[in-house]
């Protein structure tokens, strides 16, 4: 079974308040991020999974086995990548109703609310409510 997202969001603040205050460093782990995400199956890069609202381009698909959910996702840009896999790594083979009881203010932890242009920053929240909306 895996670990809760509570305990899984916990991990990644612990990971990155070891950089103190140094943004240079977030922003690479950030982007080590992307590396951890599988492989984007072709079969899903369609408009259909396209997610609205983002500077980049994001693709976001999802599997159901029994009840849990797998996401595979992908991007165009290296730092957008590293954001959803992060999203991700909470959520990634939970049930309906810890996805939906998530509240991503991990995010808002590591301070990259005060980081973000406002077009990440919509972004980013896009990437949220979709990831939500899949396992309504």
């Amino acid at each position: 079974m895996p670990e809760t997202p509570e305990l899984i969001a916990e991990t990644i603040v612990q990971e990155f308040s070891e950089f103190g205050d140094d943004w240079t460093l977030k922003y690479e782990f950030l982007m080590e991020q992307a590396i951890h995400l599988e492989p984007f199956p072709d079969t899903y890069r369609l408009d259909a999974f396209l997610i609205p609202g983002c500077q980049s381009q994001v693709w976001l698909a999802v599997e159901r086995t029994e009840n849990r959910y797998h996401f595979f996702a992908d991007s165009d840009a290296l730092i957008t990548k590293g954001m959803i896999a992060l999203l991700l790594r909470v959520v990634q083979d939970q049930t309906a109703a810890a996805i939906s009881a998530t509240s991503f203010d991990y995010i808002t932890k590591i301070g990259f609310h005060n980081q973000l242009s406002p077009t990440r920053a919509n972004g980013l929240r896009s990437m949220i409510q979709r990831i939500k909306q899949t396992v309504v």
